[in-house]
This record gives C-alpha cells, sequence and structure tokens, in this order.
C-alpha cells in the first residue's frame, strides 16, 4: 500500500493477528529502502521492531510471546517523534526521539508491506527470516484518505479457518531442501531416518521423494487411497495403510528401507551399492529431499504434518531451497476441507 505523507491526518495503524510462527515480518514500512524504514516482526515469538533513520538506529523487543495461535489487537501509533506499540489494550513499548514528524519527510510518499520486506533480508540491522505463516483481519492502515494505491495477492486464504499448529501441504504444492542442509546420516553403521507427524491426508500424490532435480525418483512414498506406497527406481515396492495421528518413520540403511507406523513395519530391499545407489545422493550437490509435490507435476494429494524430522531433528519449512508459496508452514486447518474451501 501507498500513502501521501502530505495528506495524512492519522499515524496510527491496527489490526488482529494471529499465528504459530515464532518468526518473521509483519509490516513493512518506508519513505526510501535506502535510509527510513520500519519493520514489526516476530523474533523467537515476540514482537520486534527494527527501525533505521536519519534519528536512529535501532532494534529492540518487547511484550509476550505472540505465536500461540490465538487473535491479538496490536496497534502501531506515530506521534512527533515517537513510535509506540500497543498489544492488547496495552502499550508495550514507546520508543521517543526516534523520528520527525511525517510531513517533513524528504519523500512524500510511505509504503507499507504485509508479511514482507521490499528490499533484500540482507540490509535488516538483525537477521529475520522473513516469511510468515499468520493472518491478518480487522486492519487500519494510516488514514485512508491519504491511500494512493494497494495491490491484493492473487493467493488468498481464509482468515476464519480454525487452524493448529502444524505444516500443511494443499494440492500440488510441494517444497525441496538439500540433503546437505539437513541432519547427516549416522556413519557407522550407515543410518538414516524421516518421521513425519501425518495428521491430515487426502487425494493422492507424492508425499515425499529423495534424488536429484533431474531424478527425484530413487526413493519416493506416494499417497494413494490412505496407503503410504514406497518405491524406488530398483523396481516395484510395498505399501503401508496409514493411520493418521501415528507418526510415520522412513528409516534407511545400506542394505534396506523399512517403512513403519505404530507396530506395522513393511521392508523394502535396496540392490548392492553402486554409482546409482540411494547412498550415494549425499555426496552429491543435488541431493534433495521433496515434501509434496514433485516439480511439474500435478498432483491432487493434500496433507498435514505436526512436524517432520530428519535424523531426530525438526526441520522448519521456511529453511527450505524452494517451496510453494501456499504452503502453511506452521499451521493446518482441523479438518481437511477447510484448508482448500478457499482459492489458495
Amino acid at each position: 500500500m501507498t500513502f501521501n505523507l502530505t495528506k495524512i491526518i492519522k499515524t496510527s495503524s491496527s489490526f488482529e493477528f494471529r499465528t504459530w510462527d515464532p518468526e518473521g515480518v509483519i509490516f513493512y514500512g518506508d519513505t526510501t529502502p535506502e535510509d527510513d524504514w520500519f519493520v514489526l516482526g516476530l523474533q523467537d515469538g515476540r514482537p520486534e521492531i527494527q527501525l533505521y533513520n536519519h534519528w536512529a538506529h535501532l532494534t529492540v523487543g518487547a511484550g509476550p510471546r505472540l505465536d500461540d495461535g490465538r487473535w491479538h489487537q496490536m496497534e502501531v501509533k506515530i506521534d512527533a517523534d515517537s513510535v509506540m506499540l500497543g498489544l492488547d489494550g496495552e502499550e508495550v513499548l514507546h520508543l521517543r526521539q526516534i523520528s520527525g514528524p511525517l510531513a517533513n519527510k524528504p519523500q512524500p510518499i510511505t509504503r507499507i508491506a504485509l508479511g514482507g520486506l521490499l528490499f533484500p533480508a540482507s540490509k535488516l540491522q538483525l537477521p529475520l527470516v522473513p516469511a510468515l505463516d499468520g493472518c491478518l483481519r480487522r486492519d487500519d492502515w494510516l488514514d485512508q484518505q491519504a491511500q494512493t494505491s494497494a495491490s491484493v495477492p492473487t493467493s488468498l486464504r481464509s482468515c476464519a479457518v480454525e487452524c493448529q499448529p502444524g505444516i500443511f501441504f494443499p494440492p500440488g504444492t510441494g517444497a525441496e531442501l538439500s540433503l546437505r542442509d539437513i541432519p547427516r546420516p549416522h556413519a557407522e553403521p550407515w543410518a538414516f531416518s524421516l518421521d513425519l507427524g501425518l495428521q491430515l491426508a487426502a487425494g493422492s500424490g507424492h508425499l515425499l521423494a529423495l534424488g536429484t532435480p533431474e531424478n527425484p525418483f530413487w526413493l519416493s512414498l506416494h499417497l494413494q487411497d490412505q496407503k503410504g506406497v514406497l518405491s524406488s527406481v530398483s523396481g516395484p515396492g510395498l505399501d503401508l495403510p496409514l493411520i493418521l495421528g501415528i507418526t510415520l518413520q522412513l528409516k534407511l540403511t545400506v542394505s534396506r528401507v523399512v517403512l513403519g507406523q505404530g507396530t506395522k513395519k513393511e521392508i523394502f530391499a535396496l540392490p548392492p551399492m553402486g554409482p546409482g545407489s540411494l547412498l550415494n545422493l549425499w555426496a552429491q550437490t543435488q541431493g534433495r529431499l521433496f515434501l509434496g509435490a514433485l516439480p511439474g507435476e500435478a498432483s491432487f494429494a493434500s496433507f498435514c504434518l505436526d512436524g517432520l524430522w530428519a535424523q531426530g531433528q525438526r526441520l522448519d519449512m521456511d529453511q527450505a531451497l524452494r517451496r510453494s508459496q501456499d504452503i502453511w508452514t506452521h499451521s493446518c486447518p482441523q479438518s481437511p476441507g477447510n484448508g482448500t474451501d478457499t482459492t489458495l
């Protein structure tokens, strides 16, 4: 959104905000991205302001954790040389002598962007992963009489949907992680494990795959008729009926793959070591873990994970090399249909 500062009378913005995500940008504002900008975000679940202008360069956090999935009322107000942050009806931060009057800004236009930055994240004073999985509603930005333009993203989801913590892949969405960026296999004996906390699943399509961008099918797990179908380039695979709410485990050793859920296990034998063997993926710079739809694939599977672990360590979708923008990285609808009723 852009606003003409010469016409602004009201200098506050307010909104209700909900998230399970502990880190990201709520909104960014600037008059010039080089030397006059403001960011309100979350760091470790708590509000954080980063501000850079002729009067001050600062980063400060205040208030309680907000990544609890509840709606919180937030207000940011500019008053002469001060900026105030209000949370749920209480003032939690008041910064003085850090700004000049809006009318005296060298540029008459200010920009506001929701959920992201209008410059590279490397320009922030302290590191922050900008992507934020959250919802805003009942928002009121500065002075509507001074607003000159606004653009609405083409990808929207309803904030009326009841959510729970997790990772939601709507139909056709996927993510790609480098095997070099996730915990390494154990060396002696060689072993690697993936755990998926599968909470919701519908349709058919890939859940995950190990491979390269050129050949993503070295080992793949496909969702079909509430079954997990495991296959590899070496030949026919196996399937396991899925029970939602119980962690699905994929364990790899030198000679076999074990797919298990609760007390049920299926074992898949791997071919002998060779140049094209699955284990050699970790020696390649292009080794990948794919989640959801593969690049260029038409997939009708949708699923929710309450967590994803490699070698017992939780993975963060914000660290993916590539991911569909419509993936909910820290939340899931409480029932399968809720996530896909809205245009995504």
